[in-house]
């Protein structure tokens, strides 16, 4: 539930800013079949341990993942998960 609340939060913040995106909470049982349609993975802190291997999933598909930071999460802080996917794009483009 805690994805399903910081995803609605998050698409709250892109919508303030008017920012072109689509945020939504899956399951990782999902995550093979978003690869071709997504710019970014971002795993809940509780995922910490698989990162590795969603990276090398992605890797074929240019898609970054990272892990959300526990306080970002914990505080449903959708400001602060838009700006890190913002910059993990921007980064992973450059």
């Amino acid at each position: 539930m805690s994805s399903g609340f910081l995803a609605s939060k998050a698409r709250k913040v892109v919508k303030k800013k008017k920012i072109a995106a689509k945020i939504e909470a899956r399951s990782t049982s999902e995550v093979s079949e978003l690869f071709s349609t997504i710019d970014i993975l971002m795993l809940g802190p509780h995922y910490v341990q698989e990162l590795e291997e969603y990276k090398e999933r992605a890797q074929p598909y240019g898609v970054p993942v990272v892990v959300i930071p526990q306080a970002v999460y914990a505080q449903l802080d959708g400001e602060r998960l838009v700006e890190l996917a913002i910059k993990t794009i921007d980064e992973t483009k450059s």
